[in-house]
């Protein structure tokens, strides 16, 4: 089973295909494309890590739209 702290949003960090050897992150809501990196990162533990934060701000955001 799997767990996602973001839920409704998933965090996918891939190979970036811009620069060999280093990493993008993209992020959905309920499977729709909300954002995707603007910066090229070194490890894939930056990159959860920037998603993971940039996730954490819209979750943010919207709870004030409320």
């Amino acid at each position: 089973m799997t767990i996602n702290p973001f839920h409704p949003y998933t965090l996918e960090v891939l190979p970036s295909v811009r620069k060999p050897g280093t990493f993008d992150w993209t992020i959905r809501r309920s499977g729709k494309l909300v954002q995707r990196s603007d910066r090229i990162l070194r490890t894939e533990e930056e990159a959860m890590a920037s998603g993971a934060k940039e996730i954490e701000r819209q979750i943010g955001a919207s709870r004030k739209e409320r």
